[in-house]
C-alpha cells in the first residue's frame, strides 16, 4: 500500500541538536495510515473477485484518520466526481453567498436614449436562468430595461465570445455549452449553438415585447468581439512623444449595461445537481467555471480552473484526473485521500450566509449552517420517484432503518460503484469517508452498494 502521509518524529535523547555526537541513538517512528475495523473487513468479504477496493475514513475538523485501505490509489470515481465540481464551483463563486449573472448593454454612444441600434444579451453560464420565472429572468431583464426608458431596440445579439462551443465535443451529455442557458430548455436542450442562440434570443425578444419594446428584428445576431482602444502615438512640436490621449473615443468604448439580473445562491444548484445525481446539470455548473476571461471558454479551461479551485482548498492532486463535470467519463480518476480531504476541507469553510431553513434536517450539519452538506443526498429518507429529486436524493432508499445520519453522493459506471459523505458515529463525531470500487463490467453493482452500506455502518458504529 502507497503511503501518501508518512511523520517521522525525532526523539532527542539528551540535551539539544549541537549537543548530539555522531553516536547519538535517534529513535524515528513512522506514523502510518490505520487499517480497517474488524465490521468494515467483515463487510469486504463479500467484495466479487477482481473488484479494487480503496477506503478513507477520516474525522473532520482536522480529526486523525481511523479507517484506511490503499486510501491513494487511482480509481474510476463515477458520479462523485460531482463532489469535485460542485465543491470548484462553490468555492470559485465566494461560497453560499455568490451568485452568476445576466445583463443587456446597448452601445457606450447610445446611452439614455429611447430608441437603440442593438441590445446585447451577455450571460455567464448561469445554469438557472429563466425566460419568466421570477427575478433572475429574461422578464425581469426586460421590465428593467423598460422602466430604464428604453422604447425601440433595431435588433437583439447575443454576446457568445465568453464561451467556445467547439470546446465541448468530447463531453459525453452531448450538449452545447454557452452563455446564455435557460432553465425551461433541461427536458430539450439545443443540440447546438447555433440552436441556443436562436432559442434564447426569440425568448427574449417576446419578453421585450411583452414589456411594451418595440424590436424591429425577430433575427437575433452575435454580438461582435470587443477589440480595446489603442490611442494612436503623439508627439509635440518638438518631435518629443507625449502620453497618449486618455480620451476614448465614444464609438470605441465598451457596451454599457442597460439591465442585469443575479442568481440565488449556487448551493442551491449543487443541491440539484448532487441529489439526483443530474448529469446535465453537473456539466452546467462546470461550464460556468469556463465563461470567464481565465476559463477560456472550452472544456480545457474550465478544468484548468477547477484544479485550480482544489489548490486554493489545499487539495492534493496526486492521482487526480479530470475529464468532466459529471463522472460520466471513465477517464476521471480520484483517490479515496483526495474525496475525504476535500470533504474535510467542505465541511469545515463558513457558510455564514447560507440561509437556515426550516426544512433542513435537524443534526449537526444544521446549527453549522453547511451549505455543502446540506446540499447532498440524506439516505434513508425513504422518498421513491425515478427523478430521485427529494431530499433523500439517490440514497433515499439506502440505510432505512439503520439510525444513522449519513449525507453521502453515490457513483455508479459499469462495474464502478462508489459512496463518499458523512457519517455521523456513535460517538457524536462527523466522520468523512470514501469508499471506491472498481472491478469487470458484469460486476453486480447492487452486491457492491449492499457492502458499502455494511461499511458505513460498521464505521459509525466502531468509532
Amino acid at each position: 500500500m502507497r503511503r501518501l502521509l508518512t511523520i517521522c518524529t525525532l526523539i532527542l535523547l539528551s540535551g539539544d541538536l549541537a549537543a548530539l555526537s555522531p553516536t547519538t541513538p535517534i529513535a524515528v517512528q513512522l506514523v502510518r495510515d490505520p487499517g480497517l475495523s474488524a465490521g468494515v473487513r467483515e463487510a469486504l468479504r463479500d467484495v466479487p473477485d477482481g473488484v479494487q477496493v480503496s477506503v478513507l475514513v477520516r474525522e473532520v475538523g482536522g480529526g486523525p484518520v481511523l479507517e484506511a485501505l490503499r486510501p491513494d490509489e487511482s480509481m474510476i470515481p463515477a458520479s462523485t466526481q460531482k463532489l469535485v465540481t460542485a465543491a470548484s464551483v462553490l468555492v470559485d463563486r465566494g461560497g453560499a453567498g455568490g451568485w452568476w449573472s445576466t445583463e443587456l448593454t446597448v452601445p457606450a454612444a447610445e446611452v439614455g436614449q429611447k430608441n437603440v441600434s442593438a441590445l446585447t444579451l451577455r450571460g455567464s453560464a448561469d445554469p438557472t436562468l429563466s425566460v419568466a420565472g421570477g427575478s433572475n429572468s429574461l422578464r425581469a431583464l426586460a421590465k428593467q430595461a423598460f422602466a430604464r426608458g428604453l422604447r425601440r431596440v433595431n435588433a437583439v445579439r447575443l454576446d457568445e465570445s465568453p464561451m467556445q462551443a467547439g470546446g465541448w465535443t468530447e463531453l459525453i451529455v452531448g450538449v452545447p455549452m454557452t452563455t446564455v442557458r435557460l432553465s425551461e430548455w433541461e427536458t430539450n436542450p439545443p443540440i447546438s449553438a447555433q440552436e441556443a442562440r436562436a432559442r434564447a434570443g426569440a425568448a427574449l425578444v417576446s419578453e421585450l415585447r411583452r414589456a411594451g419594446i418595440v424590436v424591429g428584428s425577430d433575427a437575433v445576431g452575435v454580438a461582435p468581439k470587443f477589440t480595446p482602444y489603442l490611442a494612436p502615438a503623439r508627439v509635440d512640436e518638438d518631435g518629443k512623444a507625449l502620453p497618449p490621449d486618455p480620451l476614448v473615443p465614444v464609438n470605441r468604448r465598451p457596451e454599457h449595461g442597460l439591465a442585469s439580473v443575479r442568481s440565488a445562491s449556487p448551493a442551491l444548484v449543487v443541491a440539484a445537481v448532487l441529489r439526483p445525481s443530474d448529469n446535465l446539470k453537473a456539466e452546467e455548473l462546470l461550464g460556468s467555471l469556463a465563461a470567464t476571461p481565465l476559463g477560456r471558454g472550452t472544456l480545457a479551461g474550465a478544468l484548468l480552473r477547477e484544479r485550480a479551485a482544489l489548490r486554493r482548498m489545499g487539495i492534493d492532486l496526486t492521482g487526480v484526473a479530470l475529464a468532466d463535470g459529471s463522472g460520466l467519463s471513465r477517464n476521471n480518476r480520484l483517490t479515496a485521500r483526495t474525496l475525504v480531504h476535500l470533504l474535510s476541507v467542505l465541511h469545515d469553510l463558513p457558510y455564514a450566509t447560507a440561509k437556515a431553513s426550516a426544512t433542513l434536517p435537524a443534526a449537526v450539519y444544521r446549527a453549522r449552517r453547511n451549505a455543502f452538506a446540506e446540499a447532498l443526498p440524506q439516505a434513508g429518507t425513504g422518498e421513491t420517484g425515478p427523478a430521485h429529486t427529494g431530499r433523500g436524493g439517490t440514497m433515499a432508499l439506502r440505510l432505512q432503518n439503520s439510525g444513522l445520519d449519513v449525507r453521502a453522493k453515490t457513483g455508479t459506471l459499469p462495474g464502478v460503484s462508489a459512496l463518499a459523505g458523512y457519517v455521523t458515529a456513535k460517538s457524536g463525531k462527523i466522520l468523512a469517508f470514501s469508499i471506491l470500487m472498481n472491478g469487470p463490467e458484469t460486476t453486480p453493482i447492487l452486491t457492491l452498494r449492499s457492502v458499502q452500506d455494511r461499511m458505513v455502518q460498521a464505521i459509525s458504529a466502531a468509532h
